[in-house]
């Protein structure tokens, strides 16, 4: 068989990610969610596409301006053709996007819920709109005129923006003098984000009316640019992304901490890598405003409709039509756990697994909680990466800290998009006399462990929890994540060893049991493949069940396929990004790949390994992705407990099952949905909560 080229073997990440983000524009068409969780599908679209540009185009923008053509990293592309690529595939998704934004406010009013305009309003709703506007909106606003400033003022990537154009008449004074030549003026209106977007009006006949604070600010532009004697104006929204990478100050004589809050700082004054604009805006305002902020034709110009940053429909008011949402289930208990009594004496007796959110997240924060009064418990270590905003972790951490505990955190600064939180934490954390470690250097902390040490019988007992996520209890209700809680003897001197090594990272550890990024996951990945390679070369099965959130290491892709052609079955449930090209003869032939999209985020990272019969179970906080098998700290810890081995291997096939919300992952990112010939519809969310729920009937 000839070498294969780049293009071939791989899929190219982004273009794969666009392919996800697509899946989730397709549960914002599917007619059979409900219409209120359709919207809320399409603020998580358009929050995706932000955080994309902001990372992943600026990255790939930056190696375009330093003519790296980056091929070899890219799949076979180059860094010009792939941004192009991508502004096609997004220009594209956008206009899906509005009309499917049509389509739901239509059949909203078939519910009696009207999103209407300000060119719609009715005479009472006249009188309401014009009084939010004075008493809760106008003092929140930012407007610059822009037609005499010489330097242009710095638009933020979180904001939406109206940009307004007015035509004087023709003896009109500009301002106090009169400048005959300026018979047009240019100006920007911020979008307050103080207040929430969209604003229920009242009605005289039972229906629901929502108005957008964009249309309440275009109704009183009299009011706003009252000194002005104009004929005609405009208002038309704009967005601009910003890239998002943090430069970090080498400055010797400063903290990380103060390096870190300053490169957020300066994030806001990021490159632009993309513009969005109302297609129906006039052509010499948009000529403006592009000039004036820099951006060329070789950036990313989106048109799009009157409204962007459709982020926010996230937070679209349900207004009491819980009928149009999605049900909510209630998380159900972990039998044999208990939130009353002491959870670490059941976890001495046994390991538990908690299974988030169809389990309750209640039993983690019990245990910190626990630990926080218990007199024989001396220390606490835990891992920190992305938390709540009113975090109970900290405050369980606190109230440890205030009892006399020695309290360790390892947090990361770092964490994309959640350094301003984790700076706030930190000094939070620190004021309360707890220690801090800020990470690695050269490396993100990722892994996601927590151990506790107990004094009993005059010996050091070990508690501890890993977890395949963040340890946020708001993310914890609609993200899926599994939480294994231990005493086991050896896992815990693993995860302490990995506390030992943030301290001195310059000593690298041998561990037991746990598989730990960056020194030994590749090897010992690699080595658990070998093995069923070895099982069919032997006669025997060989079988690889694997979930996480994207796979797109291309050593990684490589072994899988050496796996494939040996005649290992392999399956993959990927939610995101997933750069292997499955079926393909000879190749990969014996690799299927799925990707569940449902209400709740597949987050769990979950590794099966037949192992002839004897199946080995891993969960892990790590994807296989090169940055987090090289470049991080990660944990993958073994399951030994048989029954928690056998509710993971029954899950992850639930999972494979799946009939309804599972879309093939293919060669040519078609997000076709799964069909195959069980006459029974399997959706396996709804099918892991009735296995949980028969659990404690």
């Amino acid at each position: 068989m000839k070498e294969l080229r780049l293009s071939d073997k791989y899929i190219n990440r982004d273009l794969s990610w666009l392919a996800f983000n697509a899946r989730v524009l397709q549960e914002a068409a599917d007619i059979s969610v409900p219409l209120l969780s359709r919207l809320r599908f399409l603020g998580i679209f358009s929050n995706n596409l932000d955080e994309f540009f902001r990372v992943r185009y600026a990255t790939i923008r930056r190696m375009r301006n330093q003519k790296i053509s980056g091929e070899k990293i890219l799949g076979g592309i180059s860094s010009k053709k792939l941004m192009q690529q991508i502004t096609e595939v997004v220009i594209q998704q956008q206009a899906e996007s509005l009309r499917i934004l049509s389509d739901i406010e239509k059949q909203l009013e078939q519910h009696d819920i009207y999103i209407i305009n300000e060119t719609q309003l009715s005479q009472n709703q006249e009188k309401f709109v014009k009084e939010f506007f004075l008493h809760k909106v106008s003092n929140s606003l930012v407007t610059i005129m822009l037609n005499d400033i010489t330097e242009f003022p710095l638009l933020r990537d979180t904001s939406g923006y109206l940009a307004i154009k007015m035509v004087l008449n023709p003896e009109s004074p500009y301002g106090l003098q009169p400048f005959p030549e300026k018979r047009v003026l240019y100006a920007v209106i911020e979008i307050p984000t103080t207040i929430n977007r969209f604003v229920e009006i009242p009605s005289a006949d039972n229906k629901k009316y929502i108005i957008l604070i964009d249309d309440i600010i275009r109704y009183n532009l009299r009011e706003i640019f009252n000194m002005f004697d104009y004929k005609h104006i405009s208002a038309h929204m704009i967005k601009i992304t910003r890239d998002a990478e943090l430069e970090i100050d080498s400055d010797l004589n400063k903290s990380f901490l103060e390096k870190i809050y300053e490169g957020v700082k300066d994030r806001s004054v990021g490159e632009p890598v993309r513009f969005v604009y109302d297609k129906e805006m006039d052509e010499d305002i948009l000529s403006f405003l592009l000039n004036r902020m820099g951006i060329d034709a070789t950036d990313s110009i989106i048109p799009g409709g009157r409204y962007h940053n459709r982020r926010d429909y996230m937070d679209f008011p349900n207004l009491g039509r819980f009928d149009l949402l999605e049900e909510t289930k209630p998380a159900l208990p972990v039998p044999g756990l208990s939130l009353q009594g002491s959870i670490l004496k059941r976890i001495a007796e046994k390991d538990y697994l908690v299974h988030s959110p169809y389990q309750s997240y209640a039993y983690i924060i019990k245990f910190l909680r626990e630990a926080a009064l218990d007199p024989s418990v001396t220390s606490i270590k835990i891992t920190l990466y992305r938390l709540s905003k009113h975090s109970q972790i900290i405050s369980s951490l606190i109230n440890a800290a205030k009892n006399g505990k020695k309290v360790t955190v390892c947090i990361e600064l770092q964490a994309r998009f959640d350094e301003a939180s984790n700076i706030n934490y930190s000094e939070i954390m620190q004021t309360e006399g707890i220690k801090l470690i800020f990470g690695v250097k050269g490396l993100k902390v990722h892994s996601k462990i927590c151990v506790v040490e107990r004094i009993e019988n005059e010996k050091i007992k070990r508690y501890g929890f890993i977890s395949t996520g963040n340890f946020n209890e708001s993310t914890a209700r609609f993200y899926t994540d599994v939480t294994l809680l231990t005493s086991s003897l050896t896992i815990l001197k693993d995860v302490t060893r990995v506390f030992e090594f943030f301290e001195t990272n310059y000593k690298i550890h041998r561990y037991k049991d746990l598989i730990v990024s960056p020194h030994y996951t590749r090897q010992r990945i690699y080595k658990l493949i070998e093995r069923e390679i070895y099982n069919v070369e032997s006669g025997r099965e060989g079988l690889i069940k694997m979930k996480m959130n994207s796979l797109s290491d291309f050593k990684m892709i490589d072994k899988l396929y050496e796996a494939s052609m040996a005649g290992v079955k392999i399956q993959l449930i990927i939610r995101g990004i997933c750069c292997l090209r499955p079926q393909i003869p000879f190749l990969s032939e014996n690799i299927e790949v799925i990707s569940i999209l449902d209400n709740y985020l597949e987050h769990t990272r979950l590794f099966i390994f037949g192992n002839s019969g004897n199946p080995e179970v891993f969960i892990s906080s790590a994807d296989l992705m090169t940055r987090n098998i090289d470049h991080r700290v990660e944990v993958i810890c073994p399951i030994y407990d048989k029954e928690i081995k056998k509710e993971l291997i029954e899950t992850f096939d639930i999972g494979w099952s799946d009939n309804v919300k599972a879309r093939i992952q293919s060669s040519d990112l078609a997000n076709e949905y799964k069909v195959d010939d069980n006459p029974e519809k399997i959706r396996s969310q709804k099918e892991i909560y009735k296995y949980y729920e028969a659990k404690v009937l």
